[in-house]
């Protein structure tokens, strides 16, 4: 098992990582980054696993369901968080990227 395999939740990853990059760099913008914190530091971690369960996936690694179960709870959490700053346009479209990400995360878990 490896990319082919793999290859729509590896996507769904990769999107997710870029968009929770942008996320966090478009919080630290904002008028009072401070209110952001938990959004922002929760949009770096998320970003760090999906690229890392990328990596594994991509790889045929027999630990990439594991961490393709911790990147759907983290995707969660990170989506929830996004969501209630769903005002802003960059935390709506990361909150999205995110519960897409977690969905796939779980079917390829499973």
């Amino acid at each position: 098992m490896g990319y082919h395999a793999f290859q729509k939740c590896i996507e769904a990853c990769l999107r997710c990582a870029a968009i929770c990059n942008h996320c966090a760099a478009s919080c630290l913008k904002e008028e009072d980054p401070k209110m952001m914190a938990k959004c922002i530091q929760l949009d770096m971690e998320c970003a760090a696993l999906c690229y890392a369960a990328a990596q594994l996936m991509s790889l045929g690694s027999s630990k990439a369901k594991e961490i393709c179960r911790l990147c759907a709870e983290l995707c969660t959490k990170c989506g929830e968080e996004c969501a209630s700053h769903s005002h802003m346009e960059h935390c709506k479209e990361c909150s999205d990227a995110c519960h897409k990400c977690a969905e796939e995360c779980k079917q390829m878990a499973a």
